[in-house]
């Protein structure tokens, strides 16, 4: 892929279109109707991109395109008007940047889940990204298997991170006093497993099958380990695990899930 900061602008109406048809002229995509798997709005503000990333999702049969949007104003307007169930938004887009999109978004009753997907992994980014609130931050290097997983982990209300960017939770969420230690807060050794793996980028049904437990039992550790380490969801609690040194950067687990494989 290439990054989506530079370059030439989109054709007239770029929120509606991302494809050339045989003219060489830009041809308004064909939709998918609501209800159809799980909805994602595509917002990245050039139109190959777009294309792109269309045509991937295109290709699994639980995922629909229901629009797509060349800003984030017009990204925030699709999330309200089509109710998908995830929004990928990139973050250098004209009117509004992605990062304030989400804001907007995530800000609605009932808002969809919203992924950044970005070239610029700045430890800024990851930081506003995940203050707030998105549901995955990936990169334009990711493969598409990745892509699929963390729209898939999104639509069940998990948080999945790139691998590449992973380690780096800890320098982007550091504060001057360190997180205390897992076994500080009460947290039994099971829930410090779950709490390590969900660190890594597991989500809950990898967990259950490392672990040999049910996804209701993971579920069930991790809404413990929330409310006994006083954190608002999973992004919070891989920053945790990286602050009270439970996982570091690097380790095998957390690197094994990368591919250097871009995202056509």
């Amino acid at each position: 892929m290439t990054p989506s900061s530079s370059g030439p602008p989109d054709a007239p109406d770029a929120s509606t279109t991302s494809a050339l048809d045989e003219s060489g002229a830009f041809a308004a995509p064909a939709f998918d109707e609501p209800g159809g798997g799980i909805g994602v709005v595509i917002a990245d503000d050039q139109a190959m991109i777009r294309a792109g990333l269309r045509l991937m999702i295109g290709t699994q049969p639980d995922l629909s395109v229901l629009g797509e949007a060349a800003d984030g104003e017009r990204a925030v307007e699709l999330a309200r008007d089509l109710r998908p169930d995830v929004v990928l938004l990139d973050i250098a887009m004209p009117r509004l940047n992605g990062l304030e999109a989400a804001r907007r978004i995530l800000a609605t009753p009932a808002p969809p889940r919203v992924i950044v997907l970005t070239t610029y992994d700045t430890d800024e980014n990851l930081d506003l990204a995940l203050h707030a609130g998105v549901s995955g931050f990936l990169l334009k290097v990711s493969p598409p298997e990745h892509l699929f997983a963390a729209i898939r982990s999104a639509a069940r209300g998990d948080v999945l991170l790139d691998p590449a960017v992973t380690g780096r939770v800890v320098a982007a969420y550091r504060r001057t006093a360190p997180a205390p230690s897992p076994a500080a807060t009460g947290v039994t050794a099971r829930e410090e497993e779950v709490l390590r793996l969900v660190a890594q980028g597991l989500s809950n049904t990898e967990i259950a099958g490392t672990l040999s437990i049910t996804e209701a039992t993971v579920s069930t550790h991790i809404n413990r380990l929330l409310a006994k380490l006083a954190l608002r969801d999973r992004a919070q609690m891989v920053r945790h695990a990286y602050e009270s040194g439970l996982v570091r950067p690097g380790d095998p687990q957390t690197t094994s899930r990368r591919s250097d494989n871009p995202i056509p």
